[in-house]
């Protein structure tokens, strides 16, 4: 596959994905642990019914490295308990920081220490712009960073961290399996199918609220059907071609989508350091996705053209 091609996939994803916090907004009685409960399971069971030719065609690769799916799957369960307790422990600034900055961290270390692949220059370099801008962001939107204590901030951070290694997780699982001939629609769909095992039945207990409006029920399906589900199928598109990492690292666009919609949408107050963050995420981002050299190259050539 094309890679301009992956990388836009995984660039749709990433804004998909920033539309979950204004989305969920417009269902404040639905639990973040029940929307992402939800979310994640409704959209790993329809990621495998409109999957399952793959599945049935690549079940004994599965089979195979049944580890490697348990460990994915683990890991889509956990990180989105792991990333709203982050954000309810240590407030939405210092959760969001932690939980989206060190996934790419993590992904790319996975890479190194198990792989054995090389950190890229550019690669450290697009992150340093990233994560200073999420921090910046982040910052732009808390007003009160003073309002958790210091226990509840310690344990924020821990779980921000899990939330980051967990994502990392399921990313550089999924590249895996893709890279040892698993259909990547197989590989979402096995790593989803599997997390919703354990996510759906906590509804039981958290999701009550889901259906009790229209407006509640249109917000559950909408982040199942479009974020989740379309979202993934895209991402996985993407770790065709490219790196879990880099892929990993295109994902920071989506808080600068999730910002801009506050914004425009639901009227959020916006400080000018936040749009700093914007401006060096944005940095971050040209230096991850634009290919420099093919660039010089071509112009290269039309100077050597009389």
């Amino acid at each position: 596959m094309n890679h301009t091609i992956a990388t836009i996939a995984v660039l749709v994803a990433s804004v998909f994905w920033g539309t979950t916090g204004t989305a969920a907004s417009f269902a404040p009685d639905i639990s973040p642990f029940a929307i992402g409960a939800f979310a994640m399971g409704v959209g790993g069971v329809l990621l495998c019914l409109t999957s399952l030719k793959q599945l049935i065609n690549n079940a004994s690769t599965l089979r195979k490295h049944y580890s490697l799916t348990l460990l994915g799957s683990a890991c889509v369960a956990i990180y989105p308990l792991a990333f709203y307790t982050s954000m309810n422990s240590a407030g939405v600034a210092i959760g969001t920081v932690v939980s989206i900055a060190s996934a790419p961290l993590f992904t790319v270390l996975l890479e190194y220490l198990i792989e054995k692949k090389p950190i890229a220059t550019r690669w450290l370099v697009s992150f340093c712009f990233g994560a200073i801008g999420i921090g910046f962001i982040a910052l732009g939107k808390e007003h009160n960073l003073a309002a958790k204590g210091l226990f509840s901030q310690n344990i924020g951070i821990l779980l921000g961290l899990i939330a980051g290694l967990t994502y990392a997780g399921y990313s550089w699982v999924a590249k895996r399996l893709i890279s040892n001939g698993v259909h990547s629609r197989a590989t979402m769909a096995s790593l989803f199918g599997g997390a919703a095992c354990v996510l759906l039945p906590s509804l039981l207990i958290t999701g009550d609220a889901l259906f009790a409006s229209v407006t509640n029920t249109c917000v559950a399906l909408y982040m199942a059907i479009v974020p989740m589900f379309l979202g993934y199928w895209l991402f996985s598109i993407g770790l065709k071609t490219i790196a879990a990492s880099q892929a990993v690292l295109i994902t920071l666009l989506e808080p600068i989508i999730a910002t801009i919609l506050a914004i425009v949408i639901l009227n959020e107050q916006f400080q000018q350091i936040g749009w700093l963050g914007i401006g060096l995420v944005s940095i971050s981002l040209i230096i991850q996705t634009v290919n420099f050299k093919r660039i010089l190259v071509r112009y290269s050539k039309r100077l050597l053209i009389p």
